[in-house]
């Protein structure tokens, strides 16, 4: 396990990746980001020693080291899902490289179904805390603790102090920017109307399928998070509408901008 993480990393010095001070992972719709970014190297997730294969249409499928904001970065631009038929280390284990590169902060992106009703489609929630109903952990395997302490404290998976710097950054902008409880499920099947009631009774304000296993591979390596939902759809139980994948891709594209401008104000600040 930790010789794969070296081979990554090997492979990705030799390609010109330097030593990048925060990881940002982009999801759904999310990938414009990059435009911002001063680009010195990137590499396909294919061509990257026991890196998985984005396989979702609409997720890019490259890694990509550069200044933002002042900020070396690097940027995974598409993500891995456990319904793409990955494990749950396959999932986190970029998460786990970007660490060995030399990240101390990691933020996060993904797209949501509001679970909360007062959440419109396109606005954003600033996760707060998380419920893992993937079914697993990705701590959960023979030798976790050669990588770091095997009873990983969850009582802030997200960091207060960065939490903070993004509602200061929203109050700045202007941007309507929600806070909640993020509920992360396996999919890729969208929830029934009686998991969006379910989901409401045990304190879920948005729904989706990422993030959360990151976020604790996060925490094991001792790496401040910080994580943004895009509000694409609502689940209301009562009104449910057949799902539109792209009406979906039409709502993080229309929130896009905002998140942009969070994430480059913050970026000043860390």
């Amino acid at each position: 396990m930790i010789d794969r993480i070296n081979e990554s990393v090997d492979y990705l010095k030799s390609k010109g990746f330097g030593e990048p001070e925060v990881g940002i992972i982009l999801g759904t719709g999310l990938g414009k980001l990059i435009d911002d970014v001063e680009v010195e190297q990137e590499a396909s997730y294919n061509h990257i020693p026991y890196f998985p294969t984005a396989t979702v249409e609409f997720h890019r499928g490259k890694l990509i080291f550069g200044t933002l904001q002042g900020k070396k970065v690097v940027v995974m631009q598409g993500r891995f899902h456990l319904y793409e038929g990955y494990s749950l280390f396959d999932v986190t284990f970029p998460v786990r490289v970007m660490k060995r590169l030399g990240i101390n902060k990691l933020l996060v992106s993904n797209a949501s179904g509001a679970i909360n009703l007062d959440f419109k489609e396109s606005e954003l929630m600033l996760i707060d805390d998380h419920i893992n109903l993937q079914g697993g952990s990705p701590l959960a395997f023979h030798g976790v603790e050669k990588l770091g302490e095997r009873f990983v404290d969850m009582s802030e998976p997200y960091d207060s102090a960065m939490n903070q710097l993004f509602e200061e950054a929203a109050k700045k902008l202007n941007i309507r920017l929600h806070k909640g409880v993020y509920a992360s499920v396996l999919g890729p099947q969208l929830e029934t109307r009686a998991e969006y009631k379910y989901l409401k009774l045990i304190g879920a304000d948005a729904v989706g399928m990422s993030t959360v296993p990151e976020v604790i591979v996060a925490n094991h390596l001792g790496i401040p998070v910080s994580a943004i939902s895009v509000i694409t759809d609502q689940g209301d139980p009562e009104n449910l509408e057949k799902v539109d994948i792209q009406k979906i891709l039409d709502n993080a594209e229309k929130a896009e901008p905002n998140m942009i401008k969070l994430f480059k104000e913050i970026l000043q600040n860390i």
